[in-house]
């Protein structure tokens, strides 16, 4: 079974709801512009609600160190998500400023992407394989957007890795079966609108992940 991260969650009862389904990982969202973003202290009072067991990643978006700063010293993360234009030295500005693992997503969407998946992999703790948002648009993830999988068949990287982009409950199985990866990561698809997490399509992504 591929791990799973549900990102992007807003309310309590989802992030109960996607550890109860068997959830790896739950993103909080510190990106103004995502209309799945919470402010520190919403943010706070969610961590409360997630179990032991279960990783809670901030997502940012090129953030500087005093938004860092301030956020870890109300809310718990355990991991960093930069998804972001973060170079490979910012990345490792950004793990040894939180002393935390660091994930860094990178959008693909044809082959001369895929050599900074190695770059990164030199600094950060987990790749997040995305699909390249189209220029202009104002989220650099969650446009429930995929990419060709055939880019990723037998291809290994230095680092622990999870695919995301345009994945559902209809197609998560045959994504993890074409590229062989280990974790999944999705928004999008499972939401019943922009920003509204679904608690039955948790589920049914989770369940089809296995």
């Amino acid at each position: 079974m591929a791990q799973v991260k549900i990102c992007g969650l807003r309310r309590p009862e989802h992030i109960v709801a996607a550890a109860e389904a068997g959830a790896r990982y739950v993103g909080l969202v510190f990106f103004p512009k995502s209309p799945r973003a919470v402010s520190v202290d919403e943010a706070a009072e969610l961590a409360a609600h997630v179990p032991v067991g279960v990783a809670r990643v901030g997502l940012f978006v090129d953030p500087d160190d005093a938004m860092l700063e301030e956020t870890l010293a109300k809310v718990p993360l355990d991991i960093i998500q930069l998804h972001g234009s973060e170079s490979p030295h910012r990345v490792a500005a950004v793990k040894a400023l939180t002393g935390l693992p660091v994930m860094k997503s990178v959008g693909l969407s044809g082959p001369s992407d895929l050599p900074a998946l190695t770059d990164y992999g030199l600094v950060a703790d987990m790749l997040l394989v995305d699909a390249k948002p189209p220029k202009g648009a104002d989220l650099p993830g969650g446009n429930g957007l995929s990419f060709d999988w055939r880019l990723l068949v037998g291809r290994k990287w230095l680092r622990p890795w999870m695919l995301a982009g345009g994945l559902t409950a209809q197609n998560v199985a045959e994504a993890i079966r074409l590229t062989g990866a280990p974790a999944v990561d999705v928004s999008s698809g499972v939401e019943s609108e922009p920003g509204l997490k679904d608690e039955g399509l948790i589920r049914a992504f989770i369940a089809a992940a296995g």
